[in-house]
């Protein structure tokens, strides 16, 4: 598969600072890919999808975004992108259809018509699929805008940039404000997006569990890039897996890890037992006293993401 983004060695600083707010970043992220960008506040997330996305120059490097130069095609790489920024870019005072009716024609993908009736038939047919697909009534798409809820502002930005089917779709945090069943059915779109289209989704978000389906999984702190990988991969090489268990006969339990050789941790009130590669079931059938508690803990995305941060501090 082609790449299409290409990232190698990007640096970005900022006029006085002291240190780079990028710091030699590299990366690629392949045609059809869901690609997330992981990191905490100030690790250079949002400097680095600026760049990606022309609204924001880089000091060095070099960066292709649907095979163009950022810099030298910039204006090729805006007909191929959407964005959807975490804060808000509307105009309040127009109505929902004119702020798409307006990006539509500054992308060059309409010409422009002075009222919805004698726009393109083509125009009008993606404006009402992708108003149904996000769930806003057709009705709604005529009113001003200053009269939507925070949730139904983010479902217009994203009506908004996928009018022109974009190759790839930048999401800086684009379920901030959405209730749950709103961003389970954005997301549901957007992997409907992904099979049909093969649009390029580039994520960065706090909500690490929209990571988890990610194809790639960048970490980055402090301006470098800390962890690459599948989030499988990146789970098991920076997380162990446990069971949890506890007894009311908690010496004689512990006595029993002790015998058998088991790697465990005594929390308290639970007792982590480390899998160490072996396989959970082996572990239960070993433990003869009877357990009050039993859990398989699963490692998550997010807790291999502060595993990263935590040690890189």
């Amino acid at each position: 598969m082609t790449n299409v983004i290409e990232v190698k060695n990007l640096v970005k600083k900022y006029h006085k600072a002291e240190k780079n707010a990028v710091d030699g970043v590299s990366f690629d992220v392949k045609e059809g890919e869901f690609f997330a960008l992981l990191g905490p506040n100030g690790a250079g997330k949002t400097t680095t999808i600026s760049i990606l996305t022309t609204t924001l120059s880089k000091t060095s490097g070099e960066i292709f975004v649907a095979g163009h130069d950022i810099e030298k095609n910039s204006s090729d790489v805006r007909k191929r992108v959407g964005i959807i920024f975490q804060n808000p870019s509307l105009d309040l005072n127009l109505t929902a259809e004119e702020n798409i009716r307006m990006h539509a024609v500054l992308y060059g993908i309409y010409p422009f018509k002075i009222t919805f009736g004698a726009m393109d038939e083509e125009y009008k047919k993606r404006v009402y699929e992708l108003t149904e697909r996000l769930g806003l009534d057709r009705k709604e798409i005529f009113k001003q805008i200053k009269t939507f809820s925070g949730g139904m502002k983010r479902k217009l930005e994203i009506i908004r940039s996928l009018m022109h089917r974009p190759e790839v779709l930048f999401l800086d945090e684009p379920t901030v404000g959405l209730d749950p069943a709103s961003r389970n059915s954005l997301w549901e779109y957007l992997r409907e997006v992904r099979i049909k289209e093969k649009t390029t989704i580039f994520l960065t978000t706090h909500y690490l569990d929209e990571a988890e389906d990610a194809d790639t999984v960048c970490i980055i702190n402090k301006g470098k890039v800390v962890s690459l990988d599948t989030p499988e991969n990146t789970k098991k090489r920076l997380t162990e897996e446990y069971i949890v268990m506890d007894a009311s006969e908690r010496l004689k339990l512990q006595m029993e890890f002790e015998q058998k050789g088991l790697h465990f941790q005594d929390m308290g009130e639970r007792y982590h037992v480390f899998l160490d590669g072996r396989d959970a079931q082996e572990i239960i059938k070993m433990i003869d006293t009877k357990l009050s508690v039993l859990e398989i803990h699963q490692p998550t995305l997010e807790d291999a993401y502060l595993s990263i941060v935590e040690e890189k501090k």
